[in-house]
Protein backbone atom coordinates (compact mmCIF):
# COMPACT_ATOMS: atom_id res chain seq x y z
CA UNK A 1 0.00 0.00 0.00
CA UNK A 2 1.39 3.36 -0.42
CA UNK A 3 0.29 6.99 0.81
CA UNK A 4 0.19 9.55 -2.21
CA UNK A 5 -0.06 13.66 -2.67
CA UNK A 6 -0.48 15.08 -5.75
CA UNK A 7 -1.34 18.48 -7.29
CA UNK A 8 -4.47 17.62 -9.41
CA UNK A 9 -4.47 21.13 -11.28
CA UNK A 10 -3.67 19.28 -14.78
CA UNK A 11 -4.81 16.15 -14.39
CA UNK A 12 -8.13 14.86 -15.64
CA UNK A 13 -8.84 13.03 -12.55
CA UNK A 14 -7.83 9.84 -10.87
CA UNK A 15 -9.06 7.31 -12.58
CA UNK A 16 -7.16 6.26 -16.11
CA UNK A 17 -9.23 7.49 -19.12
CA UNK A 18 -8.44 7.85 -23.02
CA UNK A 19 -6.46 10.19 -24.15
CA UNK A 20 -5.97 12.29 -21.35
CA UNK A 21 -3.25 12.47 -18.30
CA UNK A 22 -4.49 10.89 -15.02
CA UNK A 23 -2.99 10.32 -11.53
CA UNK A 24 -3.50 6.99 -11.95
CA UNK A 25 -1.78 6.33 -15.55
CA UNK A 26 1.36 7.81 -14.10
CA UNK A 27 1.49 5.95 -10.94
CA UNK A 28 0.94 3.10 -12.73
CA UNK A 29 3.58 3.62 -15.18
CA UNK A 30 6.11 4.71 -12.12
CA UNK A 31 5.58 1.84 -10.08
CA UNK A 32 5.17 -1.10 -13.09
CA UNK A 33 8.86 0.17 -14.00
CA UNK A 34 10.11 -0.06 -10.08
CA UNK A 35 8.92 -3.65 -10.37
CA UNK A 36 9.52 -4.43 -13.89
CA UNK A 37 6.02 -5.83 -14.33
CA UNK A 38 2.92 -4.68 -14.83
CA UNK A 39 1.30 -2.61 -12.01
CA UNK A 40 -2.31 -1.85 -11.39
CA UNK A 41 -3.41 0.14 -8.16
CA UNK A 42 -6.93 0.69 -6.50
CA UNK A 43 -7.53 3.83 -4.85
CA UNK A 44 -9.88 5.25 -1.55
CA UNK A 45 -11.08 7.76 -3.56
CA UNK A 46 -11.30 8.18 -7.06
CA UNK A 47 -10.77 12.46 -7.17
CA UNK A 48 -11.83 14.33 -10.14
CA UNK A 49 -10.09 16.54 -12.31
CA UNK A 50 -9.12 19.34 -10.82
CA UNK A 51 -9.00 18.53 -7.63
CA UNK A 52 -5.70 17.49 -5.19
CA UNK A 53 -4.44 14.98 -2.47
CA UNK A 54 -1.99 14.97 0.54
CA UNK A 55 -3.49 11.52 1.73
CA UNK A 56 -4.50 9.35 -1.50
CA UNK A 57 -4.55 5.58 -0.08
CA UNK A 58 -3.45 3.15 -2.92
CA UNK A 59 -3.13 -0.54 -2.89
CA UNK A 60 -1.41 -3.53 -5.51
CA UNK A 61 -0.29 -6.71 -6.00
CA UNK A 62 3.20 -7.56 -7.49
CA UNK A 63 5.73 -10.48 -7.32
CA UNK A 64 8.45 -8.02 -6.86
CA UNK A 65 10.32 -7.73 -3.90
CA UNK A 66 11.57 -3.91 -2.90
CA UNK A 67 11.72 -2.20 0.13
CA UNK A 68 9.57 0.52 1.11
CA UNK A 69 12.59 3.08 0.90
CA UNK A 70 13.06 1.54 -2.92
CA UNK A 71 9.02 1.82 -3.93
CA UNK A 72 9.24 5.52 -2.74
CA UNK A 73 12.15 6.29 -3.78
CA UNK A 74 11.81 4.42 -7.29
CA UNK A 75 8.39 5.82 -7.33
CA UNK A 76 9.49 9.36 -7.12
CA UNK A 77 12.35 9.19 -9.41
CA UNK A 78 9.92 7.96 -12.55
CA UNK A 79 6.94 10.21 -11.29
CA UNK A 80 6.09 14.03 -12.52
CA UNK A 81 6.83 16.62 -9.17
CA UNK A 82 3.43 16.96 -9.14
CA UNK A 83 2.87 13.70 -8.14
CA UNK A 84 4.75 12.47 -4.91
CA UNK A 85 4.19 8.75 -3.08
CA UNK A 86 5.09 9.77 0.64
CA UNK A 87 5.02 6.68 2.61
CA UNK A 88 4.78 2.75 1.54
CA UNK A 89 3.58 -0.57 3.95
CA UNK A 90 3.34 -3.52 3.16
CA UNK A 91 -0.28 -4.97 4.23
CA UNK A 92 -2.50 -8.47 4.44
CA UNK A 93 -4.28 -9.99 1.37
CA UNK A 94 -7.30 -9.31 3.07
CA UNK A 95 -6.67 -4.87 3.41
CA UNK A 96 -8.22 -3.26 0.84
CA UNK A 97 -7.71 0.67 -0.03
CA UNK A 98 -11.34 0.99 -0.93
CA UNK A 99 -13.63 -1.50 0.91
CA UNK A 100 -11.25 -1.64 4.41
CA UNK A 101 -11.87 2.43 4.75
CA UNK A 102 -13.41 3.58 7.94
CA UNK A 103 -13.41 6.76 6.77
CA UNK A 104 -12.37 9.52 4.60
CA UNK A 105 -11.17 13.28 5.25
CA UNK A 106 -11.39 16.36 2.66
CA UNK A 107 -10.79 20.06 2.66
CA UNK A 108 -12.55 22.53 0.55
CA UNK A 109 -9.96 25.65 0.52
CA UNK A 110 -11.90 29.10 -0.12
CA UNK A 111 -9.59 32.26 -0.90
CA UNK A 112 -11.96 35.12 0.68
CA UNK A 113 -11.02 38.67 -0.63
CA UNK A 114 -11.46 41.17 -3.20
CA UNK A 115 -8.99 40.28 -5.60
CA UNK A 116 -7.92 36.86 -7.75
CA UNK A 117 -5.17 35.06 -6.27
CA UNK A 118 -1.65 34.14 -8.46
CA UNK A 119 0.25 31.93 -6.09
CA UNK A 120 -2.95 30.14 -5.03
CA UNK A 121 -4.30 29.92 -8.67
CA UNK A 122 -5.86 26.50 -9.52
CA UNK A 123 -4.90 25.38 -5.12
CA UNK A 124 -7.65 27.21 -3.60
CA UNK A 125 -11.12 28.50 -4.66
CA UNK A 126 -11.75 32.40 -4.87
CA UNK A 127 -14.61 34.00 -3.73
CA UNK A 128 -14.33 38.16 -3.78
CA UNK A 129 -17.87 38.32 -2.04
CA UNK A 130 -17.77 38.26 1.91
CA UNK A 131 -18.34 35.10 3.52
CA UNK A 132 -19.98 34.71 7.25
CA UNK A 133 -18.45 31.80 8.62
CA UNK A 134 -20.69 31.56 11.94
CA UNK A 135 -23.78 31.27 9.44
CA UNK A 136 -21.92 28.53 7.47
CA UNK A 137 -21.25 26.51 10.25
CA UNK A 138 -24.98 27.16 11.14
CA UNK A 139 -25.85 25.37 8.04
CA UNK A 140 -23.20 22.92 8.16
CA UNK A 141 -24.32 21.49 11.53
CA UNK A 142 -27.90 20.30 9.32
CA UNK A 143 -25.75 17.87 7.78
CA UNK A 144 -24.57 16.11 10.28
CA UNK A 145 -25.23 12.59 11.44
CA UNK A 146 -26.51 9.98 8.90
CA UNK A 147 -28.77 11.52 5.82
CA UNK A 148 -29.95 11.02 2.10
CA UNK A 149 -27.77 13.23 0.60
CA UNK A 150 -29.19 12.70 -2.52
CA UNK A 151 -29.83 16.14 -3.02
CA UNK A 152 -25.79 16.81 -2.65
CA UNK A 153 -24.96 14.53 -5.07
CA UNK A 154 -24.01 14.53 -9.05
CA UNK A 155 -27.05 13.86 -11.31
CA UNK A 156 -24.64 11.46 -13.01
CA UNK A 157 -23.39 9.67 -9.40
CA UNK A 158 -23.87 5.91 -9.98
CA UNK A 159 -24.10 4.87 -6.01
CA UNK A 160 -26.55 2.49 -5.24
CA UNK A 161 -27.10 3.98 -1.74
CA UNK A 162 -27.30 7.77 -1.30
CA UNK A 163 -27.38 7.60 2.82
CA UNK A 164 -24.32 8.78 4.03
CA UNK A 165 -22.61 9.45 7.12
CA UNK A 166 -20.85 12.68 8.01
CA UNK A 167 -19.50 12.74 11.19
CA UNK A 168 -17.81 16.36 11.20
CA UNK A 169 -18.50 19.34 9.30
CA UNK A 170 -16.76 22.09 10.34
CA UNK A 171 -16.05 25.97 8.92
CA UNK A 172 -12.78 28.23 9.96
CA UNK A 173 -11.29 31.07 8.96
CA UNK A 174 -7.85 31.99 9.22
CA UNK A 175 -7.18 35.64 7.66
CA UNK A 176 -7.97 35.86 4.02
CA UNK A 177 -8.55 31.73 3.75
CA UNK A 178 -11.60 29.73 4.73
CA UNK A 179 -11.61 26.34 5.14
CA UNK A 180 -14.58 23.15 5.27
CA UNK A 181 -13.36 20.03 6.70
CA UNK A 182 -15.42 17.24 6.20
CA UNK A 183 -15.00 13.76 7.52
CA UNK A 184 -18.05 10.63 6.72
CA UNK A 185 -17.76 7.23 5.81
CA UNK A 186 -18.08 7.77 2.19
CA UNK A 187 -18.95 10.15 0.05
CA UNK A 188 -21.38 10.57 -2.95
CA UNK A 189 -19.73 12.30 -6.37
CA UNK A 190 -19.12 16.29 -6.13
CA UNK A 191 -20.51 15.67 -2.63
CA UNK A 192 -17.93 17.67 -1.06
CA UNK A 193 -18.49 20.25 -3.95
CA UNK A 194 -21.65 20.34 -3.63
CA UNK A 195 -21.99 20.82 0.28
CA UNK A 196 -19.47 23.83 -0.47
CA UNK A 197 -21.47 25.73 -3.03
CA UNK A 198 -24.73 25.19 -0.72
CA UNK A 199 -22.37 26.61 2.33
CA UNK A 200 -21.20 29.67 0.26
CA UNK A 201 -24.25 30.60 -0.85
CA UNK A 202 -25.64 30.90 2.79
CA UNK A 203 -22.43 32.69 3.60
CA UNK A 204 -23.08 35.50 1.08
CA UNK A 205 -26.15 35.69 2.64
CA UNK A 206 -27.97 34.72 -0.69
CA UNK A 207 -30.31 32.19 1.57
CA UNK A 208 -30.76 31.68 5.27
CA UNK A 209 -28.86 28.48 6.98
CA UNK A 210 -31.89 26.50 7.18
CA UNK A 211 -31.86 26.40 3.25
CA UNK A 212 -29.25 23.36 3.53
CA UNK A 213 -31.69 21.34 5.41
CA UNK A 214 -34.28 22.12 3.34
CA UNK A 215 -32.22 21.21 0.69
CA UNK A 216 -31.36 17.63 2.33
CA UNK A 217 -34.92 17.30 3.67
CA UNK A 218 -35.93 17.44 -0.65
CA UNK A 219 -33.64 14.57 -2.18
CA UNK A 220 -33.74 16.52 -5.44
CA UNK A 221 -29.92 17.95 -6.71
CA UNK A 222 -32.11 20.38 -8.82
CA UNK A 223 -32.90 22.15 -5.42
CA UNK A 224 -28.78 21.82 -4.58
CA UNK A 225 -27.79 25.13 -5.96
CA UNK A 226 -24.19 25.74 -7.80
CA UNK A 227 -21.33 22.93 -7.19
CA UNK A 228 -18.44 24.55 -6.14
CA UNK A 229 -15.44 24.40 -8.54
CA UNK A 230 -12.99 21.37 -7.82
CA UNK A 231 -9.67 23.15 -7.67
CA UNK A 232 -10.35 24.34 -4.30
CA UNK A 233 -11.07 20.12 -3.28
CA UNK A 234 -8.10 18.06 -1.17
CA UNK A 235 -8.35 14.65 -0.20
CA UNK A 236 -6.68 15.09 3.01
CA UNK A 237 -6.41 11.45 4.73
CA UNK A 238 -7.89 8.35 4.34
CA UNK A 239 -8.76 6.17 8.29
CA UNK A 240 -8.13 2.22 8.40
CA UNK A 241 -8.71 -0.38 11.50
CA UNK A 242 -5.40 0.10 13.34
CA UNK A 243 -4.18 -3.59 12.81
CA UNK A 244 -3.24 -2.54 8.89
CA UNK A 245 -0.82 0.42 9.97
CA UNK A 246 -2.14 3.05 7.73
CA UNK A 247 -1.31 6.32 9.02
CA UNK A 248 -4.12 8.46 9.04
CA UNK A 249 -4.48 12.05 10.25
CA UNK A 250 -7.86 13.43 10.56
CA UNK A 251 -8.56 16.79 11.94
CA UNK A 252 -8.07 18.77 15.06
CA UNK A 253 -11.62 19.44 17.03
CA UNK A 254 -12.05 22.83 16.41
CA UNK A 255 -12.39 25.35 20.07
CA UNK A 256 -15.48 27.42 19.15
Amino acid sequence: SLGIEYDGSNFSGWEIQPRVETVQYCVEAALSQVADEPVKTVCAGRTDAGVHAHGQVVHFDTHAVRTRRSWVLGANSKLARSVSVIWARDVSDDFHARFSAQARYYRYVILNRLVRPAVLDRRVTWECRALDVALMQEAANYLIGEHDFSSYRAVSCQARNPVRTIHRLEVTRRHELITIDVVANAFLHHMVRNIAGVLMAIGMGKRAPQWSHEVLEARDRNLGGVTAPAHGLYLESVKYPERFGIPSLLPPPVVW
